[in-house]
């Protein structure tokens, strides 16, 4: 796996910037979300139950209501209160200032709040929240001792927070308060110090409501703007939320597929430089897959990987945070649903991660069964074979049908087992939540966006789950990547590359050349030694497997010489680079190969800016005009992925006239006549005298017919040269080469 995040870091570096954005962007996400229960429960505790009233000391209350409270303050705490307030009697120059504010100054004096230091306004708002309390206390016990109904004074509910009082009931016994000592206070004053000071706050509040209607202060208003303020902040964070969001979707999208873009490119690139030893470890439905399908799971990871591995972190710790601060009584809950959650997930990821790999395995095995069956459906319908295939395709697709399956339902499970835990968690908390509720200690809005929190953490160690289950696939897709792209060529270019001459001959001179393909046991070319002049034909001929084909490949490189060496003009061909040397050969395969495209393309393939005129003649002189012309759309004509709708003879001539357009110094002919009927072949052969008189030609043929006028043929069996010369001289010299011409002349041809 080190391996495989490494390969995928390897590019992610010229993305770090971007990558930089997404993370700023996920943290201001991460914020917006983990801000909305907050704010939600600003708008239930203070907008609906506190009636939008948030400040713990009033603004101002009347000379009667603050009187009435004095008696349940310590003398400190009144001294303190009193300094915070000033007095401001009707008929004055100030209560003209403020009776707009407060209406009551009409007619009875007020207390108007003077402290603007928040630790001073904070420390009054708790002194005139413990005397609420205290009077409240009070009130209960005085109504206990009378057994009266304290409906007749007050009555708070404290799940809704709402109280029902009325003020100029209780002003009536601010007489009697005077007769009595402060002693008959002060056990209500400690019991109030003693309680628990949200408690103490929200009694408080209750009070500033019924004191603030007192004054003629529109509280309907101040809860309906609170309320519109918190929803406007809202609104705009669930915007910004989501503007980040877009964004880093968008930046995350692009990093994944520019990733993914590089990778495939550079995978082509490397695949582009393999001899045919690296496509012999390689399958070619293996590189498919790798170049396709691996690339995609490297690209979803990084895609999903950006946005998820780093928000579900900040969102999974920011949670836990802001749960703990609304109730550290319900964090057990979380931790209890995490942890039962982790279990199940060790569970599912144990079972699921080794089936990852045989998946990409198994596609390559599809892959190679569909690409084997359509590449051979001749054959295969040629010996009616159809059934065997499709059975052989059934297996590759069941194989991984099954195995997808198999995961799937693993998989499956995890969204019921995730409602039903966030079901079962929502029930618990409600259950708990509520009766702290009834014990007043715990607010609903505080247990409301407790439950978001947890259902917020939930999520987030579900996505890093699911971080954890992709990873694994798709670094078993990044390793196969690696592998690819960790390979390197067995044929290099040389460090210090030589250049052939400007005006180059062309003459090839194998050295006391041996080859063996890799980890075989004996060589299949020994000791071979030629010369190959410019402006003659050298020509191969021999049984099949004498190693003709493999001679010839050693030429352009396509594999390296094990012993010996061969030179061009002079020069070790290992000491050129690799375009160089095949700039100068015109290679004709032993398979034709054609592109999807047209004629025109497929000829012009070997010289890009080759003019009309050189096109026309290199057809000319292939023995294609014919059939080209024939046709309505003549070079235009387009051809199919593989030359699937030519014959193969066609193919090949349209190979040759690809090569001779190069103009090249030396031309190569693997077995390139076969497809030819005699007359075109000969017809071909005296048209490719004229036009590679200069050059040197070498012919790899299985018919003695086509090199019996070569200037010189060398005959190979079993690896070794048993012959060189001409027809004539190989005819009378040597055996392997008169038994293959009589097999194939008649004795008047022989003559």
């Amino acid at each position: 796996m080190i391996f495989a995040l490494k390969t995928i870091f390897r590019y992610l570096k010229s993305y770090g910037l971007i990558v930089g954005l997404c993370l700023i962007l996920l943290l201001g996400q991460a914020v917006s979300d983990l801000s909305l229960p907050n704010l939600m429960s600003d708008i239930v505790n203070v907008g609906i139950q506190q009636g939008g009233i948030e400040e713990t000391a009033p603004q101002a209350i009347s000379k009667n209501g603050l009187d009435l409270l004095s008696y349940f303050m310590t003398d400190t705490d009144r001294t303190a209160i009193l300094s915070d307030y000033k007095l401001i009697e009707p008929n004055t120059s100030e209560a003209k200032d403020n009776i707009d504010a407060y209406p009551l100054l009409d007619t009875q004096a007020v207390y108007v709040l003077t402290a603007t230091d928040k630790t001073s306004v904070s420390a009054t708002g708790d002194i005139y929240c413990r005397a609420v309390y205290a009077f409240m206390l009070y009130m209960q016990d005085y109504a206990a001792a009378q057994s009266a109904s304290s409906d007749n004074t007050s009555s708070y509910d404290m799940s809704t927070n709402s109280i029902d009082i009325n003020l100029d009931q209780l002003y009536q016994i601010i007489p009697y308060l005077n007769y009595m000592p402060p002693s008959a206070f002060q056990g209500s004053i400690d019991k109030a110090a003693a309680a628990d000071s949200m408690f103490t706050k929200q009694v408080g509040i209750a009070f500033t409501g019924v004191f603030y209607k007192e004054l003629g202060v529109n509280t309907s208003k101040i809860q309906s703007a609170y309320i519109m303020q918190k929803g406007i902040v809202m609104v705009l964070v669930t915007l910004a939320g989501a503007a980040a969001s877009i964004g880093v979707g968008f930046f995350s999208a692009r990093v994944a597929a520019g990733v993914a873009k590089r990778m495939r490119h550079d995978l082509f690139q490397r695949v582009e430089s393999f001899s045919n030893h690296e496509f012999d470890k390689f399958s070619t439905a293996s590189l498919i897959t790798r170049s396709t399908n691996d690339v995609t799971q490297v690209q979803m990871l990084i895609n999903m990987g950006i946005r998820m591995m780093c928000y579900a972190p900040i969102v999974g710790i920011g949670g836990v945070i802001m749960a703990v601060r609304k109730s550290v009584s319900l964090s057990w809950i979380i931790a209890a649903a995490v942890l039962l959650l982790i279990g199940v997930i060790t569970v599912v990821f144990s079972i699921a991660m080794p089936k990852f790999k045989i998946i990409q395995k198994l596609i390559d095995r599809l892959n190679l069964v569909t690409r084997e069956s359509l590449s051979g459906m001749m054959v295969i319908r040629a010996f009616g074979n159809q059934k065997h295939e499709e059975a052989r395709f059934e297996k590759a697709n069941r194989d991984l049908t099954d195995t997808n399956l198999f995961v799937n339902r693993i998989m499956v499970f995890m969204m019921p087992f995730m409602m039903l835990l966030m079901n079962g968690v929502t029930l618990l908390i409600v259950w708990i939540g509520g009766h702290q509720i009834a014990e007043s200690a715990m607010q609903v809005g505080d247990m409301m966006a407790f439950m978001q929190y947890a259902m917020q953490i939930i999520f987030s160690f579900l996505m890093i789950a699911v971080m954890f289950i992709m990873v694994p696939r798709a670094s078993v897709s990044a390793s196969r990547i690696g592998e690819v792209l960790a390979t390197q060529p067995s044929i290099l270019d040389p460090e210090k590359p030589q250049s052939f001459p400007e005006h180059m001959k062309g003459r090839i001179s194998f050295s006391d050349v041996s080859f063996r393909f890799p980890n075989a046991e004996s060589d299949v070319l020994e000791h071979i030694t030629f010369t190959a002049e410019p402006g003659q034909t050298t020509a191969f001929i021999g049984s099949t497997g004498s190693g003709k084909s493999t001679l010839v490949n050693l030429i352009p490189r396509f594999y390296d010489v094990t012993k010996g060496s061969i030179e061009i003009d002079g020069i070790d061909i290992r000491n050129v680079k690799q375009n160089t040397l095949r700039e100068v050969i015109g290679y004709i395969p032993q398979k034709a190969v054609l592109f999807s495209g047209s004629i025109d393309s497929n000829i012009r393939y070997g010289k890009e800016d080759a003019s009309e005129e050189e096109i026309r003649y290199a057809a000319k002189t292939a023995q294609a005009e014919e059939f080209i012309e024939s046709s309505d759309e003549k070079y235009e004509q387009p051809i199919a992925q593989g030359g699937a709708n030519i014959s193969g003879g066609q193919k090949q001539r349209l190979s040759i006239a690809r090569a001779l357009a190069k103009k090249a110094p030396i031309y190569i002919f693997d077995d390139s006549f076969s497809a030819l009927d005699f007359k075109t072949d000969a017809a071909l052969r005296q048209a490719l005298k004229t036009d590679t008189s200069n050059a040197t030609v070498l012919i790899v043929a299985q018919r003695v017919s086509t090199i019996m006028d070569a200037d010189k043929i060398i005959v190979l069996d079993d690896g070794e040269i048993v012959g060189i010369g001409t027809h004539r001289q190989l005819i009378e010299d040597c055996s392997v080469y008169r038994e293959i011409a009589e097999s194939q002349l008649s004795k008047e041809e022989l003559a």
